[in-house]
């Protein structure tokens, strides 16, 4: 008896997961995540001695139990930074999905975009809800893949008209500007200080590999909602203090916040806020356990750590899209007794 194992690559993932459908998976997942239906333990993360790359494992189940939705996996990831002007991404992997029956591996994905998509569709899905219904104006903090996919994002989501870009290497900047506005039909425009880049933004999206702020709280107007995305262990972030301070702060997991986020446990460290600033997760938002935008001046702020139950989530919707669409390919991988093959 031979196992099959649907494998899908990059190409096929990108075309499978739409913007749209990867915001309502979100929903989902956050959903189920603060009803108590998922086991995410916490990321584990094994460093090279150089810390120059590392390689990160996010294991989890998905539920609710004896559903349809069922999910058992992990996502397998490597970190390095340095590739930064290489022809590869900082961050490269494998999502793997098992069966909740028998424990068969299902299928192997290209990790890379769905780490791209998803986490800009879990900004997306906090923005849909804490935003102003009427906010227009965005601005982006980064270059690199996840501005393009938040900035699709943030455009799925509220009628942005006005984009701005700001990024540590101009050039690039200038350059993501050309490339964007040609393929949305966009004015996207280039700022030369991340200030400028903020200041009228009505949204603004932090996807840089800063570990120090590069958005001060100073900068920011009334009524903005903020997506911090890019700092991820405690020692890193982008928002300054007073930033946070300021901001009605909102989590994807409150677990994870209170051990992975720089952006969290440095003002909390400071003495600055307290434990209770956090008001809570994003599926207790939806779940309405806790209220949302109080009102049109109030900052809001989603701090992304990103979670392994968005990637099953995201993998289960991608298999069967895959299978009806005959897209994808099958390899044998065992898994079944010899002595009944």
């Amino acid at each position: 008896m031979k196992m099959n194992v649907r494998v899908v690559d990059n190409d096929e993932v990108v075309a499978l997961l739409s913007m749209n459908a990867c915001i309502d998976l979100m929903d989902d997942a956050f959903k189920a995540y603060s009803k108590g239906e998922c086991d995410i333990p916490l990321r584990s993360i094994i460093w090279l001695p150089d810390k120059s790359g590392g390689l990160g494992v996010m294991p989890g189940y998905f539920g609710p139990p004896e559903s349809a939705s069922e999910a058992l996996g992990l996502k397998v990831v490597t970190v390095f930074p340095k590739n930064e002007g290489t022809p590869y991404e900082s961050h490269q992997g494998v999502v793997i999905l098992f069966d909740v029956e028998n424990g068969r591996t299902l299928t192997i994905l290209d990790a890379c975009e769905i780490t791209t998509i998803r986490t800009a569709g879990a900004s997306g899905a906090a923005t849909r809800l804490l935003a102003r219904e009427e906010a227009s104006s965005l601005a982006i903090l980064g270059t690199g893949t996840q501005a393009r996919s938040h900035l699709d994002a943030m455009l799925a989501v509220r009628p942005i008209k006005d984009v701005r870009i700001w990024g540590r290497n101009t050039d690039k900047a200038v350059a993501f500007a050309t490339r964007e506005s040609k393929r949305l039909g966009l004015d996207v425009k280039p700022a030369p200080k991340a200030r400028e880049a903020v200041e009228c933004a009505d949204i603004i999206c932090t996807v840089t590999g800063s570990r120090e702020p590069i958005l001060d709280g100073a900068w920011i107007k009334p009524g903005t909602h903020i997506n911090a995305v890019g700092a991820c262990i405690p020692v890193a972030r982008e928002l300054d203090t007073e930033a946070v301070r300021n901001s009605r702060l909102y989590v994807d997991s409150r677990e994870s916040a209170i051990n992975e986020s720089g952006d969290y446990l440095i003002p909390l460290k400071e003495g600055a806020i307290h434990e209770d600033h956090i008001v809570g997760e994003i599926g207790d938002l939806l779940t309405g356990r806790i209220e949302g935008r109080r009102s049109a001046e109030e900052i809001t702020l989603f701090k992304s750590l990103g979670l392994a139950m968005e990637d099953l989530v995201v993998a289960k919707y991608i298999l069967a899209k895959a299978i009806k669409t005959e897209q994808g390919h099958d390899v044998i991988i065992g898994g079944c007794r010899r002595d009944e093959a």
